[in-house]
């Protein structure tokens, strides 16, 4: 039995549920409130507050955070002696009246978000001409940094068949499907979405154009990714099937491209930025990964030569005729690997090593960039 309460004036529901107002559901980050989770609120003479909170699936894995985010909210309410969190499991009704609210339709098929006039989520597709030049590297490394930075950053894993997003991230598990709707697991504060959260172990994915069309468009509108400030995609390498269906389902998309020093890695990576001349999509920028080798005394060896993302920018922009910038270069880092290894972006793990300083550079010069208006409500009517 609780002890009685201390205090001689015990809290009201309005009060409780104010203060539940302020728990989030972990995978929609919205209210528990907002989102009718809430079923019941009792308070007993004995100061024990009694929560009832519907989960939208049986066995949701964030019932621990949901009930340890409950308890925190109500005990410091005056007048509390305990809490105490009861899990119920929301209806079909319930769950399709969750998805209406938080999607904003009723019955229609789902749609790219993103593709919305008014939205200002920033979609960026990283990209390079050959694998091995540590793409998927700087892909996470830069949303973990937009998201250290207080922005809310999603990744899309693109690669279908090369898949490694979840693990450089450090994400094990698989999204939630509530209805139609699928809510992504996040890493380091970044919403994560592969389809290696959907094989056995390191199983295989054999799927040709269509199948991987199919796959992107489920990704990209199914996903319930909320608002977020950046989409990162995770591209294959090379300018086959799925940067062409990005350019079709993702119009509004920019192009990063990945490089290294290399002149033959430049060549191929050229060819990846200049698919946008006939897609009509942005080139972003460049970024040239594995620039050089600290060496302990000091000097940089540069293990793959020198200018291969220089000269990729400089030929872009040319056959672009638009500005295509260098947005870094970030040098060969053992702290890196061993983060990407880990499920540790190097940029959170080693904050001060050289690779995680250029990225963190890389990933603000992006944000800063600022988005165009064209084709944007603005909400003025003629008088």
């Amino acid at each position: 039995m609780p002890a009685p309460a201390t205090d001689s004036v015990l809290p009201a529901l309005e009060e409780v549920r104010a203060a539940l107002s302020t728990v989030d559901d972990p995978e929609l980050h919205r209210p528990i409130t907002e989102l009718g989770m809430v079923a019941d609120v009792q308070v007993d003479p004995a100061g024990v507050v009694d929560v009832t909170v519907l989960l939208t699936i049986a066995g949701c894995p964030m019932q621990d955070t949901i009930t340890r985010d409950v308890t925190r909210a109500v005990s410091p309410l005056g007048g509390v002696s305990a809490v105490r969190v009861h899990l119920g499991v929301m209806t079909s009704e319930q769950r399709s009246a969750l998805t209406t609210k938080v999607r904003g339709t009723t019955g229609a098929a789902p749609t790219i978000p993103f593709n919305d006039p008014g939205s200002l989520t920033r979609v960026i597709a990283v990209a390079s001409g050959k694998g091995g030049v540590g793409k998927s590297s700087v892909t996470v490394n830069l949303a973990a940094a937009m998201a250290a930075d207080g922005l809310s950053v999603g990744v899309l894993d693109a690669d279908v068949h090369g898949f490694s997003v979840p693990r450089l991230l450090g994400v094990t598990g698989r999204p939630t499907r509530v209805d139609s709707m699928m809510l992504p697991p996040s890493g380091h504060g970044v919403r994560v979405v592969s389809i290696g959260m959907f094989v056995q172990g390191n199983e295989a994915v054999a799927w040709r154009g269509p199948m991987l069309h199919r796959a992107l468009q489920q990704f990209a509108s199914e996903v319930h990714w909320g608002d977020l400030d950046v989409l990162l995609l995770d591209l294959p390498p090379g300018t086959g099937d799925i940067a062409i269906s990005v350019s079709q389902l993702l119009p509004t998309a920019e192009v990063l491209v990945v490089t290294t020093p290399q002149v033959a890695a430049a060549e191929v990576a050229e060819r990846a930025g200049s698919v946008a001349a006939h897609t009509d999509q942005r080139v972003v920028g460049v970024v040239e990964n594995m620039s050089w080798l600290e060496l302990p005394d000091g000097q940089r060896m540069e293990v793959f030569g020198a200018g291969g993302g220089a000269a990729v920018a400089s030929s872009l922009s040319r056959r672009l005729g638009t500005d295509v910038p260098l947005l870094g270069r970030v040098p060969l880092d053992v702290t890196l690997r061993e983060g990407g290894d880990a499920g540790t972006p190097v940029v959170l793990s080693h904050p001060d090593a050289p690779a995680s300083v250029a990225l963190r550079d890389i990933a603000r010069g992006l944000v800063r960039r600022p988005r165009g208006l064209a084709g944007r409500k603005l909400g003025v009517s003629v008088a």
